[in-house]
């Protein structure tokens, strides 16, 4: 089965497997209300990890492939409310965005993996339901199957020298040989179409 088609099964009960959730939260509202959050001991699953930028407008549709494709279970972009942009229209821009992106998602089968929230610097309690509601969604999808089928090889001591630049720049293990070679270029194929249409739609 490709990756295009691959179905996304639910996790086992039981299994200790927690998701693992990138969130791009923007530096003037949801990354405050993130920090809100922690100062004011609002508890939320560990299984999120924040990355800061400037506005969620700043959110590439590459990026969000690129976590996908690295592993991420979930990928959370939260912004400001409509109308509190620091930037005026960068939240809506953001909002089209990631609307074209979750389209070009349906056809990988990780739409669902894909949210958008609005998040103000005031909201620290919203910022941990958004979170534990988030991470029970993902719980529901199950692991992101694309890790399954591309990540690199762990490699045994013997082969630790055998370290190479991967295709992509990265220094890294070599990635197995065979059906995930074949799925990683048909990934990297659809996913580059997809950010292209996405791009070419806002």
């Amino acid at each position: 089965m490709s990756i295009e088609t691959a179905a996304v099964k639910p996790a086992q009960a039981g299994n200790g497997w927690e998701p693992n959730i990138l969130a791009f939260c923007c530096n003037w509202c949801s990354y405050a209300g993130a920090d809100l959050a922690g100062v004011s001991r609002f508890q939320y699953p560990p299984t999120v990890k924040i990355l800061r930028i400037m506005c969620s407008s700043r959110v590439e549709p590459a990026f969000i492939l690129k976590a996908l494709k690295e592993g991420a279970d979930g990928v959370l972009v939260a912004g400001c409310h409509i109308g509190d942009c620091h930037y005026i229209d960068g939240n809506k821009n953001a909002e089209i965005r990631i609307n074209n992106t979750k389209k070009a998602l349906v056809k990988l089968g990780l739409d669902k993996r894909l949210r958008l929230e609005w998040i103000s610097a005031s909201e620290g309690l919203r910022f941990s339901e958004v979170i534990k509601d988030f991470t029970e969604e993902i719980k529901k999808l199950g692991e992101n199957p694309v890790k399954h089928k591309i990540e690199p090889q762990i490699p045994s001591r013997a082969s630790e020298g055998r370290r190479h630049v991967c295709s992509d720049g990265i220094r890294g293990f070599p990635l197995p040989k065979g059906n995930r070679d074949a799925d990683e270029r048909r990934f990297n194929a659809s996913a580059n179409k997809s950010a292209v249409n996405v791009q070419g739609s806002e």
